[in-house]
């Protein structure tokens, strides 16, 4: 506005530029600046395209997907017109309520900690079915994602089992206190590998907040962007977004890296201790009260459950 202001007294009341920018309170530099370079079409294009492919990601995801394909692009640009193209979508966020909030213990290496859980959806035919999530607490990797209508303790030891064939077992497998973790079959099997199970307290989901944030992500990106019209339908697309999850998806905890990405580095000595990744997510989950005893591979019984009359937390 002030630009047009200095060039309408210039022309009209015929002062000279240094005057009119003088009393505009205008630098000369700024009323002479021309932009250099025109709007890029190609880049508003593309960036509309991986948008409408990946309808839940955010312009900072997109900004890396973009550089990726060799985009030399800020996130203030991405940014801009993001909001211009009107992708934002609104976020249904929960209501928040108060109260005392601890990190949970950061896993130091793969395979130390896994965290599993239950989700479930419909078929087109309405007919209900379940999956269950297996992430690494470390990597962020997506382990596995068994779907089937029915789960049960036998089902998760035979995952469990692929899994142990495949890379092994971790030190400590934690979960909520459902029946099919509070199985037979399940304690049994932890009790004869040596390994710690640990179950949170009922009603704190939050302490098992790893997978909790994996839940969120599935359910946002997959199960509610796909129409299931069978269970073999559910089983291909489920399988082809945790590929995608794993090998594709930037993840913000790791530094816009992928899981893949991440654990290959961590194997090669460099991981959130070495300063190749920084966990900016750690402090959102709280405090789980067993993971100080998965320095040692228990050799007895290893179901544990929590007693609320022993805990105690304190917040410094």
């Amino acid at each position: 506005m002030r630009r047009e202001a200095v060039l309408v007294m210039q022309v009209e009341v015929e002062l000279s530029q240094r005057r009119a920018c003088g009393l505009m309170e205008l630098y000369r530099a700024t009323c002479r600046y021309q932009r250099r370079r025109a709007e890029d079409g190609r880049l508003r294009t593309r960036l509309r395209e991986l948008a409408e492919a990946r309808r839940r990601f955010g312009y900072r995801r997109l900004q890396v997907l973009l550089e990726r394909e060799g985009w030399q692009v800020n996130h203030k640009r991405v940014y801009r017109l993001y909001v211009e193209e009107k992708l934002s979508l609104r976020r249904k966020r929960g209501r928040k309520r108060s109260r005392v909030r601890q990190p949970l213990p950061e896993p130091v290496a793969a395979n130390q900690v896994w965290s599993v859980d239950f989700m479930t959806d419909a078929l087109s035919s309405g007919r209900r079915f379940r999956t269950l999530n297996i992430v690494d607490d470390y990597t962020r990797e997506c382990l596995a994602i068994e779907v089937d209508t029915s789960l049960g303790g036998v089902r998760v030891v035979r995952v469990l089992e692929e899994l142990k064939q495949r890379r092994g077992l971790p030190r400590q497998i934690r979960s909520d206190n459902g029946p099919e973790f509070l199985s037979r079959a399940v304690d049994q099997w932890a009790y004869e590998q040596g390994l710690q199970w640990h179950t949170t307290q009922p009603g704190r989901p939050m302490e098992n907040g790893y997978v909790e944030s994996f839940n969120g992500r599935f359910r946002d990106e997959c199960l509610n962007e796909n129409w299931f019209t069978d269970l073999a339908d559910a089983r291909e697309k489920i399988a082809h977004w945790k590929q995608d999850y794993n090998q594709a998806r930037p993840h913000s905890a790791l530094d816009y890296r992928t899981p893949e990405e991440f654990a290959k580095s961590a194997a090669r000595g460099c991981g959130k201790d070495a300063g190749c990744a920084r966990l900016e997510n750690a402090a959102r989950f709280p405090l789980s009260h067993s993971l100080d005893g998965c320095e040692k591979v228990p050799t007895g019984v290893v179901l544990e459950t929590q007693n609320p009359e022993k805990v105690s937390l304190s917040v410094d």
